[in-house]
């Protein structure tokens, strides 16, 4: 086959040879070594390589068709809510993930609803039989699922036409919190009674979910997220053995969930993964090859509150990747979620995100786009390689409930986040606009007022409910809803049985948090002085000599919120010197090219100390001279692989010193 567009014949012609003298002439003598790397789950990555012309290109998302482009709602009042949902699908979403407070993703917002007027309230006009419907609505997912039933009977709906999945993930919920039911099997009878009353309704709910989020958010590397979440999806299975639905029918009343991420060619290769990975599990337990619906949502971990708005690069190649892994259905949060309660512009922008890569970049309309390339095909049977050994791992240990017991799942995912924490507070793992480039002088964005209502402080029930079977229960909470009892009299009551607190909770969080405190510590420093904390750049020599280690240091000290003063060129060390203590900063730091400092970088510093220097930094690293650098006073070592977090915070300490002592000295002689 001719090639389809021209160029030099050289394009055509040349080999690897070729390409690797092409890359030495680019490195100028430095080693190749640079180019390789590792990923989080320990298998290595190369700059290049050979085709795959072993593996053919996979259906990923049934029919080929575009995937759903879902909208995130969380905003507390209903009627508000539903502005929102009716202006989303309007503007091109074709499906809904309504997030009730309580929900674990809520992350302090969330629906609030009553009782099925309220669900009446938030569904207005929405046609609901021509859009998927996702709802969470944590420890309320069985109320809030009965109110919905509820409501699709009253508007007269057939629950077949309704595509609904729930958030029925206990494990995740387990672990998260550190608490468990003494006896398990009584939450899965209740979750056996609505998998029964839905399948009587004729609904095809997925109400199990096996989701990836709070394995992420806790720091698992995208192979424990795999393991874990066909972990859970394998517990399903198992608890849906004791019911009456057929066992072709198990795997559709599951759910997958993935996080994206702004790693392009992970995530891409863990959406292609977790199928293969699936299809493993179900051949082992003798079933169908039932096709996944795989949905994936933008990471809420590598979302930050500084500079948000590169949040919305981050989303575009999340999406992108999810895109092209063959996600059935994406979720975009929006660029402003880790500030507050997004508004309507950004929760437009995130749905445009994904509206311009369906409409505009036709992502869809490749089957398989990354089918044959070797990074990727290389790095989804790695993926696959490394979490299935994991969930045997699981497995060996009882599954899952009984591993999170045991504390392995903890182990193993606290390990992977220590990991991760070292290397955000090296920048071995930078953050755009928090560690690396950050704007001190960022201007805020705007975002909503959230307040909400739990609705987990559950009632006694207006009667004696059945117990849970084959959707008896469920179908009593539903005809109490539509009698309009409060959803607070419909829910579980599992407060009321035994349960063990014993046990370790996962810790989650954004991953830019920690960098993100100093520069909130340097916000209240500001307040309480009246001026920003700042450090003193002594730079030394010409411009061409410390211009480049002066902006990286400036960088550096404003990853804390700390402002730099200078640099600027002296002609004479005591011109440095009084220009220090005119800038009024008690710590300082040399700037300077590795010669200049085995020059004058002694003296200075000498000069600096005596001049009331309390700290004093120098950006490089000290090679043979250290030991005569800190007999000259300098005191740390500034250099790019450096604990900068832990050099920050010390510095905020430092400063919240000198400038408690100044304010003392200060109030003695008044």
């Amino acid at each position: 086959m001719p090639n389809s567009f021209t160029g030099p014949d050289s394009f055509y012609s040349a080999d690897e040879d070729d390409w690797w003298a092409s890359v030495d002439k680019a490195l100028k003598g430095q080693s190749r070594d640079r180019l390789f790397g590792q990923t989080e789950d320990g298998f290595d990555t190369a700059p290049l390589y050979p085709r795959r012309s072993d593996t053919a290109a996979k259906l990923l998302r049934a029919g080929n068709a575009d995937w759903a482009v879902v909208q995130r709602i969380d905003i507390p009042d209903p009627s508000q809510a539903n502005l929102q949902i009716l202006d989303d699908l309007n503007g091109g979403a074709s499906g809904l993930d309504l997030i009730f407070f309580g929900a674990p993703s809520a992350y302090g917002s969330g629906i609030h609803v009553e009782g099925l007027s309220s669900i009446e309230t938030l569904l207005k006009d929405v046609q609901l039989d021509l859009i998927s419907l996702r709802f969470d609505a944590g420890r309320e997912n069985i109320q809030v699922l009965a109110a919905l039933f509820a409501y699709l009977e009253k508007q007269g709906l057939d629950p077949a036409t309704v595509n609904i999945t729930a958030g029925f993930d206990p494990y995740s919920w387990i672990a998260e919190n550190g608490v468990a039911l003494d006896d398990m099997e009584n939450v899965f009878r209740h979750f056996r009674d609505a998998v029964g009353s839905a399948h009587e309704l004729g609904s095809p709910a997925r109400l199990m979910k096996a989701d990836g989020r709070v394995w992420h958010e806790a720091g698992a590397t995208p192979a424990q997220e795999l393991a874990l979440v066909l972990a859970s999806a394998a517990a399903h299975l198992r608890m849906l053995e004791d019911t009456q639905l057929p066992p072709e029918d198990w795997p559709d009343r599951i759910s997958m969930s993935l996080v994206a991420e702004a790693d392009q060619f992970g995530t891409i290769a863990k959406a292609r993964a977790i199928r293969a990975l699936w299809a493993c599990v179900l051949e082992g337990a003798e079933l169908p090859q039932s096709p996944m619906q795989l949905h994936m949502c933008t990471s809420f971990r590598m979302l930050t509150r500084r500079d948000p708005w590169v949040n919305l690069l981050r989303n575009t190649v999340a999406a992108f990747a999810a895109g092209v892994g063959g996600a059935d259905s994406i979720c975009v949060l929006p660029h402003t979620l880790a500030v507050g309660l997004p508004d309507a512009f950004a929760r437009r922008i995130a749905r445009n995100t994904q509206s311009i890569l369906l409409e505009e970049s036709s992502l869809s309309k490749v089957m398989d786009p990354s089918a044959g390339s070797g990074a990727i095909e290389g790095r989804t049977d790695n993926l696959c390689e490394v979490a299935w050994k994991l969930f045997q791992e699981i497995e060996a240990a009882g599954g899952l409930v009984n591993a999170i017991r045991s504390g392995f799942v903890h182990d193993k995912i606290e390990a992977a986040r220590t990991d991760l924490q070292a290397k955000v507070a090296r920048r071995k793992r930078p953050i755009t606009g928090v560690s690396e480039f950050p704007d001190l002088s960022e201007k805020a964005v705007e975002v909503l007022q959230a307040t909400s209502q739990d609705i987990a402080d559950l009632e006694a029930p207006p009667q004696e409910l059945p117990e849970p079977g084959t959707g008896e229960r469920l179908n009593a909470v539903k005809a109490l809803a539509l009698q309009g009892h409060s959803l607070r009299k419909l829910g579980m009551r599992l407060d009321l049985v035994p349960r063990d607190t014993s046990l370790r909770a996962l810790e989650t969080g954004r991953i830019a948090e920690p960098f993100e405190r100093l520069r909130s510590d340097a916000e209240d420093y500001e307040a309480q002085n009246a001026a920003p904390p700042r450090v003193f750049l002594a730079s030394l020599g010409s411009l061409a000599q410390f211009t480049a280690r002066a902006t990286w240091t400036a960088n550096a000290f404003a990853a804390g919120g700390i402002e730099t003063v200078g640099p600027q060129v002296f002609e004479t060390r005591e011109q440095l010197i009084a220009s220090f203590r005119q800038s009024g900063a008690p710590l300082a730091c040399l700037v300077s090219s590795d010669a200049v400092y085995e020059a004058e970088a002694e003296a200075v510093a000498v000069g600096l100390k005596e001049a009331g220097a309390t700290h004093l930094y120098l950006a490089g690293k000290p090679g043979e001279r250290e030991k005569s650098y800190t007999e000259a006073g300098i005191d740390t070592y500034l250099y790019a692989g450096c604990d900068l977090l832990a050099l920050l915070e010390t510095a905020h300490g430092r400063l919240t010193k000198a400038a408690d002592t100044a304010l003392t000295d200060l109030e003695v002689r008044g």
